[in-house]
């Protein structure tokens, strides 16, 4: 099939809130719990201002890249051009991997929270409707999919401005809470693990920003991308910044350091708290909603790349099959190995495999952000601009990413991500760089 077959059914408003859906999910409503106990309070307001510029640097490298290339599977195509095609292999794989496992830990973190109602309720079986839903929607065409996305998203992102509301009024007293608001500046500026502690957090923080790069994958999707996509971009970067930045001064505010724990929402916590009837289940719900919304747009990724990838490296070639909506179901199914693989670890060991599925899908979505600002790098020293101020949010960019990795080293419950990303990209790197020279080398003796 060729990329032509993919129709162009999604609008400006479809773009954004699915980056929405990719990012507002389990990174916001429940490992920001992992985040505040390891760095404290001020730790934490700083790893989300460092992850937003992050994600600003990154989002304004892709932008150019997106507009010259508005493909299926965009990452894979700058890498590929600007770096080298075995680099874009990897890079394709890595953000397979990370919206594989990210899908796997949206189920995983939907069981758990689901407990919160029925502790006894077999966490497989929700998994297993919640599986269902979202292979259903992928299954439609592009525009019935970026609507439901749309709603689905819209509901979580008013759920957020509410939860801001309401912790600011618990701050200034006009709603009763059990929770005391932090105060006491020592309490504020305490950081438990020290600044480099900051650094730990990085990788879950850059997972929980991890989404807004599906602006590139949706581009090969859109009506118009060259105005659309720089559009979108700019609208999505300073929203999400907003919310998220918002989100975690309200919430450090009001739950002391050693009262977080990753198996609870902070936003349950606090809503909790409040004398209004049900607020915790219904945020409880509202959370359920954004994992449904997360998983879906995990899918969609996931299955955009590997679809990109049996079109460019000719392999897996029964993913490239497309169904009569243009959508890629057998992509779609293959993509779902991750989330089947989660059902299972849900059920050994949730509290410790959710933190491992966070920190490995964080790393693989890290080098997709170095490969963005390495591309950048090259693209513009092939269009020869001289400007050395050009060069700056690149270079930063990769800087950020790179010390990102190596600060979860440092952290016994997150470096297994390094250990296992690292030796994966370098594996999948060298099998395709060999088996390309194989092939050159066997038509240059034909």
């Amino acid at each position: 099939m060729k990329m032509s077959n993919f129709r162009r059914g999604l609008e400006e408003r479809h773009v954004m809130m699915l980056s929405f859906g990719g990012v507002i999910g389990t990174g916001l409503f429940l490992s920001t719990g992992y985040t505040l106990q390891q760095a404290g309070p001020i730790g934490t307001i700083v790893s989300y201002i460092v992850g937003a510029l992050l994600v600003y640097i990154v989002m304004k490298c892709m932008g150019a890249l997106a507009v010259s290339h508005p493909d299926v599977g965009g990452f894979h195509t700058y890498a590929n051009i600007y770096i080298h095609p075995s680099i874009g292999h990897v890079v394709a794989w890595s953000y397979w991997l990370c919206w594989t496992i990210a899908l796997g830990s949206e189920i995983t973190a939907g069981g758990i929270l689901f407990q919160k109602w029925f502790p006894d309720f077999p966490v497989w079986l929700f998994s297993l409707i919640f599986i269902v839903i979202i292979v259903a929607i992928n299954f439609t065409n592009s525009k019935i999919y970026g609507e439901t996305e749309f709603w689905l998203s819209l509901v979580k992102v008013l759920a957020i401005i509410a939860f801001i509301v309401i912790g600011i009024l618990v701050l200034f007293n006009v709603l009763p809470s059990d929770l005391k608001p932090v105060t006491q500046l020592d309490k504020l500026l305490d950081v438990p693990n020290g600044m480099f502690g900051v650094f730990v957090t990085m990788l879950a923080v850059n997972y929980a920003f991890s989404g807004t790069e599906l602006i590139a994958i949706a581009a090969g999707e859109t009506k118009d991308p060259e105005t659309v996509i720089p559009k979108t971009i700019r609208a999505t970067v300073w929203r999400l910044a907003l919310l998220f930045i918002g989100t975690i001064v309200v919430m450090v505010l009001l739950i002391p350091t050693d009262k977080a724990s990753l198996l609870e929402s902070p936003f349950v916590s606090v809503l909790d708290s409040v004398g209004i009837p049900y607020a915790g289940d219904i945020m409880n719900f509202v959370i359920l909603t954004a994992l449904l919304s997360a998983a879906n747009s995990g899918l969609y990724a996931s299955s955009r790349m590997l679809w990109s990838i049996s079109e460019r490296d000719n392999i897996i070639r029964t993913a490239r099959k497309l169904n009569h909506h243009g959508m890629p179901v057998n992509a779609t199914l293959i993509s779902l190995v991750g989330a089947l693989l989660s059902l299972l670890s849900s059920v050994i060991a949730p509290e410790t495999v959710y933190l491992v599925l966070v920190s490995i899908a964080g790393f693989a979505v890290v080098v997709v952000w170095m490969s963005i600002c390495l591309a950048r790098f090259n693209q513009l020293k092939q269009s020869h601009v001289t400007r050395k101020q050009a060069y700056i949010l690149p270079v930063l960019g990769f800087t950020l990413c790179l010390i990102s990795t190596i600060g979860v080293l440092f952290d016994p419950n997150q470096r297994f991500a390094t250990l296992i990303g690292l030796p994966f990209c370098i594996i999948v790197g060298l099998i395709h760089y060999y088996a390309k020279k194989g092939e050159s080398l066997h038509a240059a003796t034909r």
